[in-house]
């Protein structure tokens, strides 16, 4: 199985040819069903129905591809026209084994709505092989700044100044809560995609699930985050990419990254 690499293909054709077993995380940004109106992917089903078929059938494959302790990470987003995703999760977890429900918060939300909340965060769900799984608490951990560092050192309940101050300086363990800024349109990161995935996020994904050489899936690899990403960490990486478009970005991405 070559590496390092973006097949251009359909997901659902090019993922059964893969071995079993070969990646330690996967990441999925599939299609959200009729959000994204003016997209012909996004809009290829005649029901939810064979949406949900559609999504059982790509994810099963995933599934057989995940080792044995590796994550599954599938985003998706909740909302008055994408409520299907409630349905996506109930069929995924009715047939795999859950791990968590991670939650991106985006820090600026999408246009105002009239009749309901402003969408500010969007759906990560985890899923898994087995019991066991790899997750990396220590590489995910969020700084503290000076004054809160300064505070808790002076909490007369920790004894151990030494390993408190330790602690402190490594910073607070990540929640389930990620708050990471969607990319605007005057981003400098932003390329072009409509669904573009923050860099930051996708880094936290794949530093808590893998390590360096371990091998990271993307089946709908989009504008190539998942690809930057683990190429930047020393990761291993395949991605899945139908549209000709979106490849051509991602390889420039790449080439841009290596410069």
């Amino acid at each position: 199985m070559k590496t390092n690499h973006i097949i251009t293909g359909d997901a659902c054709h090019e993922l059964p040819k893969l071995p079993d077993a070969a990646f330690q995380t996967i990441i999925a940004d599939p299609p959200y069903y009729n959000v994204l109106t003016d997209e012909t992917w996004d809009t290829q089903w005649h029901s939810e129905e064979d949406y949900l078929a559609w999504s059982m059938h790509w994810a099963r494959q995933c599934i057989r591809l995940l080792k044995s302790d590796g994550l599954f990470f599938c985003f998706g987003q909740l909302g008055k026209r994408e409520h299907v995703f409630i349905h996506l999760m109930s069929h995924f977890c009715t047939e795999f084994q859950f791990h968590d429900l991670v939650i991106w918060d985006r820090a600026v939300g999408y246009n105002e709505r009239r009749d309901s909340f402003t969408p500010a965060y969007e759906i990560i769900l985890v899923l898994r092989k087995s019991e066991k799984v790899k997750f990396i608490k220590d590489a995910v951990r969020i700084p503290y700044d000076e004054q809160t560092i300064a505070a808790y050192l002076k909490d007369t309940r920790y004894k151990d100044k030494a390993a408190r101050h330790q602690h402190l300086m490594a910073g607070k363990y990540a929640t389930n809560l990620l708050r990471v800024p969607s990319l605007k349109g005057n981003s400098k990161e932003k390329c072009g995609h409509p669904c573009q995935k923050p860099y930051g996020l996708i880094e936290k994904l794949i530093l808590c699930s893998t390590e360096a050489g371990e091998l990271v899936l993307d089946p709908f690899l989009g504008s190539g985050t998942t690809a930057v990403v683990a190429q930047a960490l020393g990761r291993g990486w395949l991605g899945i990419e139908r549209n000709p478009h979106y490849v051509k970005m991602a390889t420039q991405r790449l080439k841009e990254r290596l410069l």
